[in-house]
């Protein structure tokens, strides 16, 4: 079939967990055979969204790539502010189409495109129902229009104008049954196709490694966090909490690996190793006691299903209800909503070999058999044909 993908950003360069989703999907699918496109913009940057790539056709492992400008940078002070009076405010619908304006990325151009091409292509799939182009993308495509949410609970969802985006689908694909509950509880969404997806973890075979560990100076046990590191991921929260608790725990470390966008502690027990290569990430969750996922916000989190893939059990904020699902479903790790329960959960960790050999077993298992890549394709594959007749 020929499919477009709609994303805000895209590129081996840009490691977002929407658009590294959506790129996942995409080069899959052109692996199984078909003629995948990726409409998208030229920026990089989520937060300014200024124009970094060239604009124009280019290909990426096999998936034709179409990028165009974003005709007005963000100004993140001035969009959070907005946000903040929107969110608290009584406001007419104009208010809501101008936030969609700010928060952007502003692309007349790649719906322009979309529009011509309606006819080139069987599906279109949209990534991630926040954005200006699958806000107004999803309106204005005609058929065969597939969305992948990617929401979790929070202010903008409630806004009055999403409604017409998650009436617009013709199919959703959810990332966990948390997520699937929460939209179906605030649109309905009946007479659509809906599945449990999510996106498809490789199984990769790690050997223990003493090079490893001496090469960046770490020493067991440590946890480990991976992803961007900023305050909107809940790394400040981490960061208080992990202080307190080393208080009565000196000997652990905190490691981070991502892109770093904050100030980090000045303290010797949180080391950051950097933007890593995949087998270094890899390696670093295998070794590690535990990995944490300190966000509030999450539809599904990636770096938490590949630490369970290597056998290394979780540790959630509660707030984060498909994360606290995993935990739950796939008897795979613990949560924790306060400081209090952030010490005793990690310390009961650190402690107790056997239930930590436990929850590792179980998040293997579970990761083969609900988010292995075998798994993940062929539900969308389903997807498909059911677009298709």
């Amino acid at each position: 079939m020929k499919i477009a993908f709609v994303v805000q950003r895209y590129g081996k360069e840009v490691m977002g967990g929407s658009e590294l989703h959506c790129r996942l999907i995409a080069e899959r699918l052109f692996q199984a055979g078909h003629e995948v496109t990726v409409f998208t913009t030229t920026a990089r940057d989520y937060i300014t969204w200024k124009n970094e790539f060239p604009p124009g056709e280019s290909v990426l492992n096999g998936v034709i790539v179409k990028r165009f400008p974003v005709e007005k940078e963000r100004d993140i002070k001035d969009f959070n502010e907005y946000s903040d009076w929107l969110f608290s405010h009584p406001h007419s619908e104009a208010d809501e189409v101008l936030w969609i304006e700010k928060q952007g990325p502003w692309v007349p151009s790649l719906l322009e495109a979309l529009e011509k091409a309606q006819n080139d292509f069987e599906v279109f799939i949209f990534f991630t129902y926040l954005y200006y182009p699958t806000h107004y993308g999803l309106q204005l495509v005609r058929k065969g229009k597939i969305l992948v949410p990617t929401a979790h609970d929070e202010p903008a969802l409630y806004l009055n104008i999403m409604k017409r985006v998650f009436a617009s689908a013709e199919a959703f694909l959810f990332n966990t049954q948390a997520e699937k509950e929460m939209l179906t509880r605030l649109f309905g969404l009946e007479g659509t196709y809906q599945d449990i997806v999510g996106v498809g973890v490789d199984i990769p075979v790690i050997k223990a490694s003493t090079s490893f560990l001496s090469r960046y100076g770490l020493i067991k046990p440590y946890i480990l966090y991976a992803g961007r590191i900023e305050p909107g991921k809940g790394c400040q929260e981490l960061f208080d909490y992990f202080l307190e608790f080393s208080k009565e725990e000196p000997n652990v470390q905190l490691v981070l690996i991502g892109h770093l966008l904050m100030p980090l502690p000045n303290n010797p027990r949180i080391i950051y190793l950097g933007f890593v290569s995949p087998e270094v990430k890899n390696m670093a969750m295998a070794e590690a006691a535990v990995t944490v996922h300190p966000s509030h916000f999450e539809s599904l989190c990636m770096a938490a299903l590949e630490s369970l893939a290597v056998k290394t059990p979780i540790l959630v904020q509660e707030a984060a209800e498909p994360l606290r699902r995993h935990c739950l479903e796939g008897q795979c790790g613990l949560y924790y909503s306060n400081a209090n329960e952030f010490a005793w959960t990690l310390s009961l960790l650190l402690r107790d070999d056997r239930l930590r050999a436990s929850l590792a077993e179980n998040g293997r298992r579970y990761v083969e058999a609900k988010y292995s890549w075998p798994v993940v394709l062929a539900k969308y594959f389903r997807a498909l044909e059911y677009l298709k007749r």
